[in-house]
């Protein structure tokens, strides 16, 4: 969620306990790779292969992850440790402006805690950041520890370079404080293990639980006890949500350990409100707690017998209870082993991100590194919280942190398609479940509260991306194609009570073919009705695609007419001011069937009145984070015509471009580039999305153009850097060049590896402009290809060799053949 807007939306070392702990990839002699065999698993690679080579795999490839990459300026990264698609996301919080995923790299940024629960790369209000845990070297007293968020707060150590003394990799992170107090932080999917090293010669190490704070200070109805026995804290309470009307609960549970020594009973031990900690307090029923909105538990510990002391905390979360919480830390971490934790989080990420294998032959290591780093990033969220709902009871999986689905639905699912599929399957069955005992898939949501929808009802194309692929694993899978459908139905043809929340406007929307301007209901806001319109359509044709895999073909024609309805606001006399060859947008349209009209520099930098393009009631010029010129990826096609031809479309597309009316960080807008497909210039495709990574894209802490928005940004980028864009709910993907020599693919489910190979690969052009990068000529298993512009899902579920010939001439053309452009509606393709 980003809130400017495009013109057109159409080798690894275990963890050190040192003062430091930083690794300069840069410098690295090697890559952490060795010489193996060249495939996982697929027989039809070994018979198609005319030149089938050893390949260097990386056998490491979370040494290659930069998790600060977008922590500053808008990225709103989390660069902390969890599992993939983990619930517990446990990190550092600050206090800086950017701290959405409790982190940020400004180096004149405050510690204020190391919490358990967070999102990443998100707009809206700061979401979860709950139970920090913070660190005292020493106080005067017990009852002198300044306890609050805004006393406590400290300042981290500060290198040579002037950035923070901060390290993480998958699984891991750590920081050095200002106070010499050093913290290392690790994850199972519901348990945190923080370990605080203290300096030698601490009298009296302290550690501070905070119950109340979470990222908005949102918290009601807390409850806490201690054992002073055992130092084991019990509490929760209840929170806001962070984009959205709704509350959650949630709970810890907090238990000591001593890292080498006998850490004993506590010497110290009460709850504390605000700068107010009460020695030998047990309950927060003892203290006039009403007045007061931060509150938690205090241990001071002795110190090791000689030298630093180092103190483990187990860190268990559950939205159920504080009980469950505790059993949760029990089953999933007994021992207190960090570095056991550490090197099994370490080996999740390692055999996740080790089945795509890129060839680094001739690649710069910064490409390497972005490449892992995005696809790393589409595997943060959504966040398995199954056994923690406590709406209902249920034996399917339960994730959460859709946040949101308009964002994600066009890259993070196909990516996950591809080599993910079982964990992909988990999430569909979640949201299924979601839908039957809410009514509608799940749109935006968060610790299990409904956030506000951004789009239309987007969890349509991605649960119809999971069963146009994977129908015929379904049942293997777990997933009922019944029950699959019967969701999808639910959202096209039942009107929620608030569509802000779930589900669509559906009565207008079937009555009218689109969302009229001027039509108010008490079932929601009367506004996006354009992008809503566009939503809607685009959910109706993935729709289409379901029924058509079930034989109904009643239902696909029924559903692809209604995909058309994105005609229904198109208004071919409007154009662009100062610009008349660039005409014709989508427009704003009353129920009588007049046009409204909204200028079409709207939500661009060249907007006059600046909007925001935000969730608004009283925004009502009908677009939400895109302009008036926006695509249509299931009828591209039918948009050319529209626009006048082949030529038109290039020159509005050139237009885009030129002028500065593209943004990188507008979801919309990431198939903007590859769209010269559809008019048969391929060439200019590849150009401007390397161009796009070029500009945009980086590994530096700065390295993202805006919000990540929960993967969204990393798995577009992976995609362009693999040379590959997905159409949702389809079995296409528009084909460019990758970045590498060669990438893999291995699917699990499959059992199979597809190879992407450049021939004649020499490298990628630092400013993305010109090379040897345009795809000439295609062959899949060693035979001419039918197009030079797209693969199909055929290629991917056998596992084929697909092998491009590439040429410095940008003129190259998607092929001559009948099948040679990529399908749309309107010629025949998704019939």
């Amino acid at each position: 969620m980003r809130w400017t807007l495009a013109l057109l939306s159409l080798a690894w070392r275990p963890a050190v306990r040192a003062q430091s702990l930083r690794y300069d990839l840069s410098t690295a002699p090697e890559l952490n790779i060795a010489i193996i065999q060249p495939f996982r698993s697929s027989s039809a690679i070994s018979s198609a292969s005319p030149s089938q080579e050893t390949l260097a795999t990386i056998t490491d490839p979370a040494s290659l992850v930069v998790p600060f990459i977008g922590v500053i300026n808008g990225g709103h990264v989390f660069p902390g440790a969890t599992l993939p698609h983990g619930m517990v996301k446990t990190g550092m919080d600050t206090d800086a402006p950017g701290n959405h995923a409790g982190y940020d790299g400004d180096p004149k940024s405050n510690v204020t805690g190391f919490s358990q629960l967070h999102d990443s790369g998100t707009g809206g209000a700061v979401p979860l950041s709950n139970f920090k845990l913070f660190p005292f070297a020493e106080c005067s007293s017990f009852d002198k520890c300044p306890t609050s968020l805004a006393s406590r707060k400290i300042l981290r150590r500060i290198l040579p370079d002037g950035t923070p003394d901060d390290f993480a990799s998958p699984g891991y992170f750590s920081t050095n404080l200002s106070n010499s107090i050093r913290v290392e932080l690790t994850a199972t999917r519901r348990t945190a293990l923080h370990r605080y090293t203290f300096p030698a010669g601490t009298k009296h190490p302290r550690i501070a639980v905070d119950i109340t704070n979470d990222g908005q200070r949102s918290s009601t109805d807390p409850v806490m006890t201690l054992d002073p026995q055992t130092a084991q804290v019990k509490g929760g309470a209840s929170f806001a949500a962070s984009f959205g009307p709704g509350r959650y609960s949630a709970f810890t549970c907090v238990t000591f350990k001593g890292d080498g020594f006998d850490l004993g009973k506590p010497t110290e031990f009460g709850a504390w409100l605000a700068n107010f900690p009460v020695q030998g307090t047990t309950n927060i029923l003892q203290l006039y707690f009403g007045f007061i909105d931060e509150l938690g538990a205090l241990f001071t510990f002795s110190p090791a017998p000689r030298g630093k002391t180092t103190i483990l905390a187990r860190v268990g979360v559950s939205l159920i209870s504080s009980d469950q919480a505790c059993a949760n830390a029990e089953e999933e971490i007994p021992d207190f082993d960090f570095d056991k934790v550490h090197n099994n989080a370490r080996a999740q990420w390692n055999d996740l991100l080790g089945r795509v294998q890129v060839d680094t032959t001739g690649v710069p290591l910064d490409t390497v590194k972005l490449f892992y780093s995005s696809l790393y990033r589409t595997h943060i969220s959504p966040a398995d919280y199954t056994g923690e709902n406590p709406k209902w009871n249920s034996t399917e999986p339960y994730f959460d942190s859709f946040y949101c689905n308009w964002d994600t639905y066009r890259t993070l699912y196909p990516l996950m398609s591809l080599h993910d599929p079982a964990t992909f399957a988990r999430i569909v069955r979640g949201m299924i479940d979601i839908q039957k005992h809410e009514g509608w898939l799940p749109e935006c949501r968060g610790a299990t509260a409904m956030h506000f929808i951004q789009g239309g009802s987007n969890g349509d194309p991605i649960v119809s991306e999971f069963f146009v692929k994977f129908h015929e694993q379904a049942a293997a899978l777990n997933v009922s194609p019944d029950d699959l459908y019967n969701a999808l139905l639910a959202d096209a043809e039942n009107e929620p009570p608030n569509w802000n929340l779930q589900g669509r406007q559906a009565g207008v929307w079937k009555q009218l073919g689109y969302i009229p301007d001027d039509t108010f209901s008490p079932g929601g806001a009367n506004s996006k009705q354009v992008s809503r319109t566009l939503e809607h359509a685009f959910g109706d044709f993935a729709i289409s695609q379901v029924a058509k895999v079930l034989g109904k073909a009643d239902d696909q024609q029924k559903y692809l007419k209604r995909a058309g309805n994105f005609a229904n606001v198109w208004n071919p006399a409007i154009s662009v001011p100062g610009s008349p060859q660039i005409k014709g947008m989508m427009q704003l349209r009353f129920a009588n069937g007049t046009f409204n009209s909204t200028d079409p520099r709207h939500c661009s930098i060249h907007d006059p009145a600046q909007a925001t393009c935000f969730l608004n009631a009283a925004n009502r010029d009908g677009f939400y984070e895109g302009s008036p010129i926006t695509y249509v990826p299931q009828d591209t096609a039918k948009l050319i015509d529209l626009q006048g031809g082949n030529q038109s479309f290039i020159q509005r597309l050139n237009f885009i471009f030129d002028q500065d009316y593209f943004d990188a960080t507008d979801e919309p807008s990431q198939q903007i580039p590859f769209m010269y497909h559809y008019a048969n210039r391929p060439g200019l495709s590849t150009q401007r999305s390397r161009q796009v990574i070029a500009e945009f894209f980086n590994t530096s802490r700065n390295g993202l153009p805006g919000n990540d928005d929960s993967g969204a940004m990393g798995s577009y980028a992976a995609f362009y850097l693999a040379g590959l864009y997905p159409l949702p709910a389809t079995e296409q993907f528009l084909l460019s060049s990758p970045f590498f020599k060669q990438i893999s693919f291995f699917n699990p489910v499959f059992n199979t590896t597809t190879v992407i190979r450049s021939n004649n690969f020499k490298g990628n052009p630092e400013n993305g402009t010109g090379g040897r990068v345009f795809v000439q000529r295609v062959t899949v298993n060693g035979k001419p290809y039918k197009s030079n512009c797209y693969l199909d899902w055929d290629v991917f579920k056998t596992g084929s060799v697909v092998e491009l010939t590439l040429s410095d001439d940008i003129n190259v053309s998607c092929g001559s053949g009948p099948d040679a452009l990529p399908p749309s509606i309107s010629t025949g393709g998704y019939d």
